[in-house]
């Protein structure tokens, strides 16, 4: 079983597919890491050697961001822009769209579930 960064890839699928299983890699950084160690993406996890884990591992480490530090600067981003009181940080505080979306239909996991209200009768 190939283990990088914490994370146990699976062994049956293209080593290009499964380190985009890691918090932070993406298919295309995932080609430009097996581009720079040299690794042939067509192989499958079960099937690497020592020395190319070795040196995936290396090249993930040393020059890209992933799992925990990754998710605590994108949340540290997001409590700065919050404590800024910008537009978006107010957005954030309210759980509500902050891309320009309308809430006036849709946008239901910020605003909530809808509460129906019977008339009044006379």
């Amino acid at each position: 079983m190939v283990r990088i960064s914490g994370i146990d890839l699976p062994k049956n699928k293209r080593i290009e597919i499964a380190l985009t299983y890691i918090y932070g890699i993406n298919i295309s950084s995932a080609k430009k890491i097996l581009a720079a160690t040299n690794v042939n993406p067509d192989i499958r996890c079960q099937s690497l050697d020592e020395s190319d884990i070795i040196k995936l591992r290396g090249l993930i480490e040393e020059e890209y961001l992933i799992e925990g530090n990754l998710r605590r600067q994108k949340k540290l981003n997001i409590k700065r822009i919050m404590d800024l009181g910008s537009y978006r940080g107010r957005r954030h505080r309210t759980g509500l769209p902050l891309r320009g979306q309308r809430t006036r239909t849709n946008a239901r996991t910020g605003r909530g579930v809808k509460k129906t209200v019977a008339g009044k009768k006379k």
